[in-house]
């Protein structure tokens, strides 16, 4: 149900506390006397068999004697109570409830899933949304709402946490409390058997209230959406997950408390990659990621100048950021000649050391030069406390400096951490209060800094233009699926060495200028299952020794040029391929990178195939050559079930299109490398029919908006774009539309563009009856749109297809028009 109800559960207008009369009473009360003190100032109700005041919560001996439907239920309750509670406040109207316990996990184990269903079931008429049950509860500071077991009122501010645990969740809230950081939310999801991290990631991602989102996480349900709301939410805001359960020994216990599996953390990882999302390893690198996001802005690069007064203490930073694959700036000409007026006699190279009796005027002199070098970032500034200048004066003296000087609109570029003394804490607080990020110590800063590095790299990747596949890669489908269904058909589970040549030909899958194997390289290629995100791409260094080498990195299919580019950037044999600093590549990385992509499509088109595997592939800088491999085949059990957690290229949408002149066009629906003929489209634009699209004027499309316009989420969206050829002969993007869903799949706006010189034709009320028909079959209720006033022709057309209208109240010059589906 994704967002459905969600507002109802974190900002809620009212809430009844359900509480058990015995042994579960002083859990109750720890949650009644966090949800006065927090100050909630809405209707709080309370049931409990005696009435009266519980820990001064008005109460009721039961549900239908409640004064009104509270808006959120939290049942503290035994668990065989739970499904007749849900069905009864469901009843009530009740929107959202909470199934809180300190310990409710490993019982509900006890009882099996029959309590889930039971749960679920007693829900689903009123959809009534259900977290828990095993949560600690959840908070919402903005709205003064602290329905939990924490041991803190956590401060109000713009970072959500979402746990899967509520011992990491208090423990991330304790600490951030000491650091006066505050939140927009704290959520304990618990067993997950409704509510989970992708709904959550909907509704945090359009939630004006949060500026970053921080995850810990040990499973995930439903990838499939949960990979939809990743992306989404990582495209708006930084996104930090740390991932439980990474190793066996660890997983075990995840595994028998949901009684389900936990995917490989390396395809974690890769899943986390390709939504975009930072990851932090372990809780401290969660809490630099914390510190940063609460304080910094988004950063302008990844250089960073280490300013310090302890040498050997710049030094072990610098070791950090090298290893995180961190970059230390160089100081221009300008900031040197500066500095040596500034510092006489001394060496000025990054690390910057200075006298360990270095004063906070002196501190702020430089820092001033710094934060004037262009090539310069971000300044860690190390204070090594002594008895000349402990940290506290220096900080205390430095703050009072930084406050009345020019460089305050710098402070989001500036990183601190205070050494060698007990004022630390005292410290990094008259920071934090400033604003001024604030570590324990200086690999906390680093990691910190990193963290923001990985959120900008993240989004220039999700942004970055997708190449056209070299060639022309037109895979002969039939003859590979006549192969594999032959051999099913047969009961084999394995291809012949002559059957997988023959799919590999029907692929291109094949040696391209053949490498020299005394000198090639030995990659491996390959496709396993995933038990949660299914099909799983490997690359890697290859070899007999593939095992003992343990060089490989995992991905999502499907997979573009831009994308098995990255994948073979995280394996050690990369920097191999690409030749030394200055020298031409050793190997041929854009047909590996082709044959990656070919692979991809394939598992893509043949749902049969559950394993592949090419080991060796050879590879030098004459091109490839496929040695030996494998391919193993199954009979597909739910052709309905989609096998791919994110949604592939739908083909099936491809529709020739004839017009009176005799001319053809292709519509078909967008790929991510459309991007640069979609501008060119727009350039092609009157600025009357850019303002009728975009209801405002824009001289160019930027780079950002024509990315999120090309490259969709085609279980979300879906745009179809018409293709021709121009005058010359060249292939021409002339006009496209498209829509794009709520969460929930309930709602979807639409939109169109037209190249001028294709009006007339009836090319517009065309693509938008086939943008109806693509909505009705993913049972989206509603396609809606806004239309300026003088836009008589797209008013014209939704009115012929059925749209109604209704101006808008806030914006006379605008029509909505809706259609229901």
């Amino acid at each position: 149900m994704a967002v459905k109800n969600l507002s109802f559960l974190l900002e809620p207008d009212s809430v009844a506390l359900i509480t058990a009369p015995r042994e579960l009473s002083a859990i109750g009360a720890a949650v009644a006397r966090n949800l006065l003190s927090a100050g909630y100032g809405r209707k709080l109700f309370g049931v409990h068999a005696k009435r009266g005041l519980f820990e001064g919560i008005t109460c009721y001996p039961d549900i239908k004697s409640l004064p009104e439907p509270p808006d959120l239920a939290i049942l503290v309750t035994d668990q065989s109570m739970m499904p007749t509670l849900i069905d009864r406040l469901g009843r009530l109207g009740t929107k959202a409830a909470v199934l809180v316990s300190p310990d409710e996990a490993e019982r509900v184990n006890e009882q099996g899933s029959g309590l889930r269903s039971a749960i679920m079931e007693a829900a689903g008429p009123s959809r009534i949304r259900i977290v828990g049950p095993g949560s600690i509860g959840i908070m919402t500071p903005g709205a003064c709402l602290n329905a939990s077991l924490a041991h803190y009122q956590p401060l109000k501010g713009n970072l959500a946490l979402v746990a899967q645990s509520g011992t990491v969740l208090t423990a991330v809230l304790g600490w951030a409390t000491s650091r006066d950081i505050g939140f927009s939310h704290l959520i304990d999801l618990g067993e997950m058997i409704d509510v989970d991290f992708g709904d959550m990631l909907d509704y945090l991602a359009n939630d004006v209230n949060t500026r970053a989102i921080l995850l810990y996480i040990e499973a995930v349900t439903q990838v499939r959406k949960f990979m939809s709301a990743a992306r989404l939410a990582s495209r708006m805001k930084p996104v930090v997950v740390l991932k439980g359960g990474r190793y066996r020994e660890s997983a075990c216990s995840s595994i028998l408390r949901r009684g389900e599996t936990a995917g490989a953390d390396g395809v974690y990882h890769a899943a986390f990659r390709r939504a975009g999302m930072i990851r932090a390893h372990d809780v401290r690198e969660l809490f630099s990621a914390a510190e940063s996001l609460a304080r910094a802005k988004a950063l302008p690069g990844k250089r960073i100048a280490v300013l310090t007064n302890g040498r050997g203490m710049g030094v072990l930073a610098a070791d950090a950021l090298v290893d995180q694959g961190g970059c230390l700036s160089e100081l221009s000409t300008d900031s040197r000649e500066r500095l040596n007026t500034l510092l006489p006699a001394r060496s000025h190279g990054n690390p910057l050391n200075l006298p360990s009796d270095t004063s906070a005027g002196r501190y702020t002199e430089v820092l001033q030069i710094l934060f004037e070098d262009k090539g310069i970032d971000a300044v860690l500034l190390l204070h090594c406390s002594n008895a000349l200048k402990p940290c506290a004066a220096v900080a205390r003296e430095m703050l009072e400096i930084l406050k009345k000087s020019k460089l305050k609109s710098k402070f989001n570029r500036l990183l601190t951490s205070w050494i060698g003394d007990g004022s630390g804490a005292d410290v990094r607080r008259l920071f934090t209060e400033s604003s001024i990020a604030a570590y324990d110590t200086p690999l906390e800063a680093v990691s910190g800094f990193m963290q923001m590095v990985r959120y900008r790299h993240n989004q220039e990747m999700l942004m970055q233009t997708v190449p056209s596949i070299p060639g022309d890669f037109l895979p002969d489908v039939l003859k590979a699926q006549q192969i594999i269904e032959r051999a099913v058909g047969e009961g084999r589970d394995r291809l012949s060495e002559q059957e997988m040549k023959g799919v590999f030909d029907a692929y291109g899958i094949t040696d391209y200028k053949p490498a020299e194997s005394k000198t090639a390289f030995q990659l491996i290629i390959g496709v396993f299952n995933d038990a949660q995100f299914g099909p799983v791409i490997l690359f890697g260094h290859g070899g007999e020794a593939v095992e003992a080498i343990d060089d490989l990195a995992f991905a999502l299919p499907p997979l573009n040029m831009h994308l098995a580019r990255e994948v073979m950037t995280r394996t050690r044999i990369y920097s191999m391929l690409e030749g030394g600093q200055g020298m031409p590549a050793a190997a041929d990385i854009e047909s590996i990178a082709l044959v990656l992509v070919k692979v991809s499509q394939l598992i893509c088109d043949i749902p049969q195939i559950v394993e592949l595997r090419i080991n060796p592939l050879l590879a030098d800088s004459h091109g490839i050559s496929v040695m030996k491999g494998f391919v193993r085949i199954a009979k597909v059990v739910d052709p309905g079930r989609p096998r791919l957690i994110i949604a592939p290229y739908p083909k099936e949408l491809e529709q020739t299109i004839r017009l009176p002149d005799g001319q053809t066009l292709l519509l078909r629906p967008i790929r991510p490398e459309d991007e640069p003929a979609y501008v060119r489209l727009f350039e092609s634009l009157p600025p009357e029919d850019i303002v009728m699209r975009f209801l405002h004027p824009m001289k160019t499309l930027p780079h950002s908006l024509a990315a999120c316009l090309t490259q969709i989420d085609y279980d979300r969206e879906m745009a179809l774009v018409l293709i021709g050829k121009s005058g010359s002969g060249e292939t021409q993007l002339l006009g496209g539309v498209r829509f794009s869903a709520d969460a929930d799949n309930e709602r979807a706006e639409f939109a169109i563009l037209l190249h001028p010189g294709m009006t007339g034709m009836g090319l517009g009320p065309m693509m938008l009856r086939k943008i109806i028909e693509t909505a009705r079959r993913r049972r989206i209720k509603e396609l809606f749109g806004e239309v300026l006033c003088e836009n008589f022709t797209m008013l014209k057309i939704c009115k012929t297809l059925g749209f109604t209208w209704k101006r808008m109240p806030d914006d006379a010059g605008i029509v909505k028009v809706s259609l229901a589906l």
